[in-house]
């Protein structure tokens, strides 16, 4: 595997990269600037600490075991996903920041990093037909989510139509999250043990539990290409003896899930891959630890879990460097959940390949529209007779089919239309922006271009 090096031209080797330590030792302690440390969690009072029972057994490994994969050299991809078709080729790389490109290959398709993922949490994005999302939006990916499927359509619906993919007529790669952001958001109604986490629907208060295995059997009966391992997400704040346990949890929780998937096969003749997450709240050493012990696991990309959860900008910056310094080079990272269009260029200098969110499409629905001069309020009386195209920069249909003046009318009528529009443009843009990181990252003029859009995209027109 090569990348471009865009300072010469040429072009260099990525060798596999090997962690730089072992987990089950003590990490290598990193010289904090007195910036990075005021960035550390704050020490939340018992009063604010997450109340939900976490039971530890003190006989289970803390760190995930080396021994489980033999040697202590990380062992390539090759070894647990069939590389035939799910390979992840790095391209280039930016020389004033740590931006990259690369292709992501799927039985469904390429994916051409760095990417945005729409969300089809029910396996549907709301407000846009699949048409609209392959030929306008022109998605590489889409995501859907495990834990509400499990719960509407249900495994077997899906398992008796063939599949997410056959259900909602989509032939390109889908992304499932494991659900364990949502049992985090379930906090007051589900309790965590070792065995994994009880919960009641939030449809009609029936109780699951999701167990490492049952969630990676309903990632199988989905059928998506790419599939998530069952987390504990932490609130923010978390007190650091909160954070690390629920860290461990997540690493115990990780062997099992790669224990699942090695005994059970997909169900639909394409191949599936499991990602592993990175957790640890917004504590560096945490962080860095999390990062060593998941990328011990052989697996074709990595997630940085738990941010984007009220924490600042900031210390989401400060945990991704300290997590994209470690994790594999030749393996694409996904930061769950973030964000706004600024979060995504920031992210995407220090290594991040792929993202999703329900931004673009949720605000969309309140009017709010992301453009490349900036956040627009379409609900605002400057546009009422507006007559220009809703945004003559836009890539999308709808931005030269609509005036201002009517998408303006649609929201305050309340019409079902102003929802389509405003998310058809929304996750156009969103598409363009990571299209045109890539085109200036190939070109090597990111960081330049970055610096200048991060204050053009956060302002008001």
């Amino acid at each position: 595997m090569s990348a471009k090096n865009m300072s010469t031209g040429t072009a260099v080797s990525v060798a596999m990269r090997t962690p730089k330590t072992n987990v089950n030792r003590p990490i290598a302690t990193k010289t904090l600037s007195r910036k990075a440390k005021d960035q550390r969690a704050p020490k939340a009072s018992p009063a604010e600490a997450p109340t939900s029972t976490v039971t530890v057994l003190k006989s289970v490994p803390t760190m995930l075991p080396s021994y489980l994969w033999g040697t202590w050299t990380r062992a390539s991809p090759a070894q647990v996903v069939n590389m035939e078709t799910l390979k992840f080729t790095l391209q280039t790389t930016d020389p004033g920041s740590k931006a990259r490109t690369g292709v992501l290959a799927t039985d469904h398709g390429d994916i051409r990093t760095p990417i945005f993922m729409p969300v089809g949490t029910l396996g549907s994005v709301r407000a846009v037909p699949q048409p609209d999302l392959k030929n306008d939006i022109n998605a590489d990916i889409i995501l859907g989510n495990t834990y509400h499927l499990h719960l509407r359509p249900g495994t077997d619906v899906l398992e008796k139509v063939g599949g997410l993919h056959a259900f909602m007529g989509w032939d390109r790669p889908i992304l499932t999250d494991s659900g364990g952001y949502q049992v985090y958001s379930l906090a007051e109604n589900r309790k965590l043990t070792e065995e994994g986490a009880t919960f009641r629907s939030h449809i009609d208060g029936s109780k699951h539990l999701f167990t490492p295995e049952r969630v990676m059997d309903i990632q199988r009966s989905i059928g998506a290409d790419i599939v998530m391992a069952f987390d504990e997400c932490p609130p923010y704040p978390s007190t650091y003896e909160y954070a690390k346990n629920s860290m461990e949890l997540t690493h115990r929780w990780l062997h099992r899930c790669v224990q699942r998937m090695k005994e059970t096969e997909p169900l639909y003749g394409h191949e599936q891959a499991l990602f592993p997450i990175v957790q640890g709240s917004t504590y560096p050493e945490l962080r860095r630890a999390s990062a060593h012990a998941v990328s011990e696991v052989p697996s074709l990309g990595y997630a940085i879990g738990g941010l984007s959860v009220g924490e600042p900008h900031e210390d989401m910056y400060a945990m991704c460097e300290e997590v994209c310094d470690i994790l594999p080079e030749d393996a694409p990272r996904y930061m769950m959940g973030v964000g706004t269009p600024v979060n995504i260029l920031e992210n995407i200098a220090l290594g991040v390949d792929m993202f999703d969110c329900v931004m673009p499409t949720r605000n969309a629905r309140t009017g709010t529209l992301y453009t490349w001069n900036g956040i627009m309020n379409m609900k605002n009386e400057k546009w009422k007779t507006d007559t220009s195209p809703l945004d003559p920069q836009g890539s999308s249909p709808v931005d030269r089919m609509y005036s201002k003046a009517y998408v303006r009318h649609l929201f305050h009528a309340n019409e079902l239309l102003a929802l389509h529009i405003g998310s058809v443009h929304n996750l156009s843009f969103y598409l363009d922006l990571v299209r045109e990181a890539r085109t200036q990252i190939e070109a090597g003029t990111f960081r330049a271009w970055k610096d200048r859009m991060v204050i053009q995209l956060a302002q008001r027109v």
